[in-house]
């Protein structure tokens, strides 16, 4: 009797990370279809670095190269057209942010709206069948007792949990992360053993092009403002608030005794307000947008680890839940500079419990 082989969509980006995946799944026996969601649409002036980013010109280029790692993998190719969605989703969404006085993560935003809902859809709407969706992201996918949970990569240093916890807990039985137990240069050798022309491929972290933001903010017309520290007294002047972001220190044109860091953009009053490194550190957060990625419902108040941005060690923690959407943090001992807008991830050992989007810090 023929066995029926399992269908899986394999996210490509044109890098070595999603191109090796799609390759395990198909040494696995899956059968494997590439997509990739197209989003760039002309609409600003950016320059391309050397690396590409994921909003640039430079898609053209990259959407190419997915194909002929599909080619090369015997596999069929989609590209889907997400340019309205990711206008709306993502650039609208950090536009809004940053003008509002925040520093959002798109990353996080790009996964939980984009990659793991708007490319589904779109995919499942055009007819393609799959029963898998698959990505490059380092992280696992662990079944327990019939219950999916996310747990880090093996590889910490490459561990992506974080940018997942606005994930859909309804999808994790339905997704995989061939990489999990890979560490990047194991990855790159595989690449190299198959053939892949991506396999030296240097990574790029930046999310437009050329990596400066403000070219998003071309049209609006941002004043400059008083640069002030914490009892209003001004310091300096500032270049338009979406340059500056909590704990920043270089680029505020100011001399001091001491070195002066970012502590909160101000957007009602057009300034800046900075302060010396002992005065960025918090006790706790609340948060907003809670997803719950566990089965359990936690209780009203439990332990976790909390990791505030990508490059945070997590510590440790008493979380509350002040309704099902709203969380409230505090950490044992204070952190650095918590930053309104960014993303917070909850931790039990290696297993993600969700997250949300940091709202206030608490003093």
């Amino acid at each position: 009797m023929t066995q029926i082989r399992k269908k899986a969509a394999v996210g490509l980006s044109g890098g070595v990370d999603s191109a090796v995946a799609a390759a395990i799944l198909v040494r696995q026996g899956y059968d494997v279809t590439g997509i990739t969601m197209s989003i760039w649409d002309g609409s600003m002036k950016l320059e391309e670095g050397p690396k590409h980013a994921c909003y640039g010109p430079g898609e053209d280029e990259e959407i190419e190269t997915a194909a002929k790692i599909s080619e090369k993998l015997g596999v069929p190719y989609r590209v889907f057209d997400l340019k309205k969605e990711y206008q709306e989703e993502v650039i609208q969404y950090f536009r809004r942010e940053y003008l509002a006085g925040r520093t959002p993560n798109p990353c996080v935003m790009c996964n939980y709206r984009m990659k793991f809902g708007f490319l589904l859809e779109k995919a499942r709407l055009s007819g393609l069948e799959f029963d898998y969706f698959a990505t490059g992201h380092y992280a696992r996918i662990v079944e327990e007792d019939g219950n999916f949970f996310i747990k880090k990569a093996l590889d910490g240093s490459k561990d992506q949990t974080y940018f997942l916890q606005g994930l859909r807990r309804e999808l994790l039985g339905k997704i995989i992360f061939p990489l999990g137990e890979m560490t990047k240069p194991m990855v790159r050798e595989e690449a190299r053993r198959i053939g892949l022309e991506v396999a030296e491929r240097p990574e790029s972290q930046d999310f437009i092009a050329g990596g400066d933001y403000s070219q998003l903010f071309a049209n609006d017309n941002l004043k400059e403002g008083d640069i002030v520290d914490e009892s209003g007294r001004v310091l300096g002047r500032h270049k338009g608030i979406v340059h500056y972001t909590v704990g920043q220190r270089k680029g505020l044109g100011i001399s001091n005794e001491t070195p002066l860091y970012v502590l909160m953009v101000d957007p009602k009053k057009n300034r800046v307000v900075v302060t010396d490194k002992e005065h960025l550190f918090s006790k706790g957060l609340t948060a907003s947008s809670f997803n719950l990625l566990i089965p359990q419902k936690p209780d009203n108040e439990f332990r976790a680890f909390a990791r505030i941005r990508q490059k945070h060690k997590e510590a440790p923690a008493t979380v509350t839940m002040v309704d099902e959407n709203n969380i409230k943090i505090i950490f044992d001992e204070p952190q650095l500079s918590i930053t309104p807008g960014q993303a917070v991830a909850l931790y039990d050992g290696d297993i993600l419990i969700g997250g949300g989007i940091i709202e206030e810090k608490i003093k």
